[in-house]
């Protein structure tokens, strides 16, 4: 029995006959069969196993949703070191919440998919510019937001969906909040006698 590449192989073999090429995501998905976590594969090898995937993040003649492997010499790879229990606290710490855009798992996809909003975890100081893999350098973020495409503004939340999440947050937070509308809206003058 033959047993068939895996989605990531098929994404690097796709990558190798496009060398030196901008290829779009959709072609990237197409490529791994159709998976729904192909970001992530294209992250794992650029991330793990060193492939130089270049994205609009690293090229600015790059757009939101192209990719480009420039060569195929690999470069030294960073290995995985977030455990499954540092993730759900993460995502648990986050309400399960992108930190980003503010899309929450499950929701509808902003982008207009007929998906629903799906959560990584990201590396808030990213570890090719010396970040580590604890906690408080990790947070919830959404696939969209991760591989930067979200190129627009996502839309402003409303009054009833603000007030749930405030509701949803600490003490410390929800006072947080309070101090910073205080500052935003309180005069120069009522700021002098605080």
């Amino acid at each position: 029995m033959v047993r068939s590449a895996g989605s990531k192989q098929r994404i690097l073999e796709y990558f190798m006959k496009n060398l030196g090429k901008i290829v779009e995501a959709r072609d990237i998905q197409r490529a791994s069969g159709g998976v729904v976590e192909w970001a992530r594969r294209v992250r794992e090898l650029r991330n793990e196993e060193g492939y130089q995937i270049l994205s609009h993040k690293d090229r600015a003649d790059l757009k939101p949703g192209q990719y480009l492997l420039e060569t195929d010499k690999r470069i030294p790879a960073f290995h995985r070191n977030i455990s499954k229990e540092t993730r759900a606290w993460v995502l648990e710490r986050n309400g399960y919440t992108c930190q980003m855009c503010g899309v929450a798992a499950g929701d509808p996809d902003p982008l207009g998919s007929a998906r629903t909003v799906r959560l990584t975890i990201g590396h808030i100081i990213d570890k090719s510019k010396g970040g580590d893999d604890s906690p408080s350098n990790l947070r919830a973020i959404c696939t969209n937001c991760n591989e930067g495409l979200q190129n627009t503004a996502p839309p402003k939340p409303d009054r009833i969906h603000l007030l749930a999440q405030i509701r949803r947050a600490t003490i410390d937070d929800q006072r947080a909040v309070m101090q910073w509308l205080e500052n935003k809206f309180s005069t120069p003058a009522q700021k002098k006698r605080h």
